[in-house]
This record gives structure tokens, sequence and C-alpha cells, in this order.
């Protein structure tokens, strides 16, 4: 019967330690939200008037973008610290009272200099989609559906940008899927520019916003 050599004894004893003392991949963590709009302050936004445009307010934890006779809103000021591809925004808005938009999300695709705004409820009180698409409203391309829209109701609205998409949710339901690779990114020229890059808006419409939040994202294979 032969016994193991103490250089095998080594060797072995020397495997088992390499594969004990190894270390263990850590887990990558799950991406952190950031809070845009808590309830309790406005101080990361800055309300703009472009003539006309209704006041914007924090009454009971709920930023109220008042009607005005103009696009009304404001613009989110830490936009530079955010990503502009690969992340969620995700909201709760109602419409208080008024007859057009009463979401106007307007955000970066890819960098701060090229922006895209998220109609809820444009035209009437009920068109949704994206302008501006190869310069085409939201009204005009394919992103357009007619969504009836409540007063006094709360919708929950999730946006998702990546560098080959964009799509929305209006509560669980997806409304948009639109490859959005090759094609012309803008916003509609006239006041929304005002609002450039990130930022709440209505038009002629009062609006409740509440629970904005922002979450990096992987990029979906």
């Amino acid at each position: 019967m032969k016994f193991p050599t103490l250089t095998a004894l080594l060797v072995l004893g020397t495997a088992f330690a390499t594969a004990e003392d190894k270390p263990v991949a850590a887990k990558p963590e799950a991406a952190k939200e950031i809070m845009l709009f808590n309830g309790k302050s406005l101080d990361d936004w800055e309300s703009v008037d472009v003539g006309g445009s209704g006041e914007v307010e924090l009454e009971g934890g709920l930023m109220i973008i008042n009607q005005g006779e103009n696009v009304s809103g404001a613009i989110y000021k830490k936009a530079d610290t955010l990503p502009t591809t690969n992340y969620e925004i995700t909201l709760d808005a109602k419409r208080i009272q008024g007859v057009d938009f009463f979401v106007g999300l307007t955000f970066p695709v890819g960098d701060l200099k090229h922006c895209a705004t998220l109609i809820c409820g444009g035209w009437g009180g009920s068109v949704t989609g994206i302008s501006c698409i190869d310069s085409m409203d939201a009204s005009d391309n394919n992103t357009s559906s007619y969504q009836r829209y409540k007063d006094d109701e709360w919708y929950a609205i999730k946006l998702r940008v990546t560098p080959k998409n964009i799509s929305v949710w209006l509560g669980d339901k997806q409304i948009i899927d639109e490859d959005i690779e090759g094609k012309k990114i803008s916003v509609r020229s006239g006041p929304i520019e005002s609002y450039l890059p990130l930022s709440l808006t209505t038009f002629n419409t009062m609006a409740a916003i509440r629970n904005v939040k922002l979450t990096p994202i992987t990029e979906p294979k």
C-alpha cells in the first residue's frame, strides 16, 4: 500500500487553501432610485414663466401646477447629475381642471441637448405620445394614442429611456414602445424649449404631481 508523498500532500493542501481563500465575486447592487420630488419641498425645482404661465406650488405634499394661459411648470435643477440614458422615471399625476395636457414630462435622450416630451392628455384632453420624433408631434407620430383621463383621478406613469428605445406605461399597460435608432429626437418648437432638459409642465390645465423618481437601469437585451 502506497502512501502519498510529502510533495503530493503539500500540492493538495495548497489547492484546497487556494479554493477556500478565493474571494467570491460580490453580487452587483441594485440601482438606487433617486427621488426627484419627495413632497416636502420644491427646492430642487425652478418654476418657469414663459408669459401667461400658472404658478407652481407645494400643497399637501403635492406639486401643484396651476392653470395658466400657456405652458406652465418647473425645471429640475440638478439634471446634470442624472443619467441621460438607461433610466426610468416614474410619477403619479392627476388633472384637476382644464382640457389639455396635464403631464408634459420633458426628458433627456442621450445627452442634455437632445430632449423629448411625453404628453398625456394633449389636443383636447386625450392624445398621449412623444413630441417629437423625426420632427413629428405626439399627435402625428407612431407613439400617438388616445387615452381617457378623468379629472381628479390619479394615474401612474412610467417612462423608460435607452439608447435604442423609448417606452411608456400608463398604470400596468404599456402604451409606447418606440425604436429610436437613427431617428431625430427633439422637443416641439415654442414655449416648451424653455423647459429643457428635465421638467414637468401642463398646458392650460391645473395638475397635481407626486412621487417623482428616477432609477438607473441596465439596458434590456
